[in-house]
């Protein structure tokens, strides 16, 4: 399965496909086949998006990596 990392406009990335979640030293703690990441510094659940980029306003493009 391929990795996509979509940039959403006015929220989170958005990463789709197999993904190992790792603490600060690099051991895996999680997989995963679909998160959201905060882009916007103000989520209380870092690095995962709560929402709160819709409470505080947050702007920002949405951007989509060209096929590899």
């Amino acid at each position: 399965m391929t990795t996509k990392i979509t940039v959403s406009e006015n929220g989170p990335y958005i990463v789709d496909g197999e993904v190992t979640l790792c603490n600060a030293e690099g051991e895996p703690v999680r997989q995963e086949t679909k998160v959201f990441l905060c882009r916007c510094g103000m989520s209380a659940k870092k690095p995962f998006c709560d929402g709160a980029h819709r409470r505080e306003g947050f702007v920002g493009e949405s951007v989509t990596a060209p096929e590899q």
